[in-house]
């Protein structure tokens, strides 16, 4: 009888790649695309607390994987959201884009960031975009400030939730 081979528990490969180029590149694309659809899922509810989970994944793979999304890619999944969301044509397009370019404007400044800072940079980002595109797609005497209050601290709080998915599908990927 021949003893069993002992296996070391640790498979540490650095230049394995994890994944192929294509498919990881395609991930994140697909992901916030997922995050978008949520809103056509039929749920029953008497306040509309529902967050914008496309916008919350986009701001984590921004903030969380660098190199995840090229500059332009913003205009096209903003796009995806108007088109499945119901929201006026161009409102996230022109949002996520400014979201984008603020993120790049902020990490010209700023050498290394925690989660904290990620948590507020994407805090600060989510309220401008429900807060503008409350603007954009509700007239102006409408009264919906306590739900958008409401949404954007749901919102807000999802954002670590969406952070650590990132982080998990960042790790299955492989580093960039």
């Amino acid at each position: 009888m021949s003893r069993p081979r002992v296996v070391d528990s640790v498979d540490y490969k650095p230049f394995e790649t994890k994944l192929p180029a294509s498919r990881a590149r395609i991930i994140p694309w697909l992901t916030v695309m997922a995050g978008s659809l949520v809103t056509i899922i039929p749920v029953v509810a008497t306040i509309p607390l529902l967050p914008p989970f496309g916008l919350v994944m986009l701001l984590a793979w921004r903030l969380l994987a660098r190199f995840a999304f090229r500059p332009w890619a913003a205009a096209p999944l903003g796009f995806f959201d108007d088109l499945v969301s119901g929201q006026p044509l161009g409102s996230s397009v022109l949002l996520w884009s400014l979201a984008f370019v603020t993120i790049d404007m902020i990490e010209q400044r700023l050498a290394f960031r925690d989660h904290w800072q990620d948590w507020l940079i994407a805090s600060g980002l989510i309220a401008l975009c429900i807060i503008v595109g409350r603007f954009i797609a509700v007239p102006v005497g409408a009264h919906v400030d306590t739900i958008m209050i409401a949404q954007l601290a749901v919102t807000i709080l999802m954002f670590p939730l969406a952070a650590r998915i990132v982080a998990a599908i960042q790790n299955k990927r492989g580093a960039e």
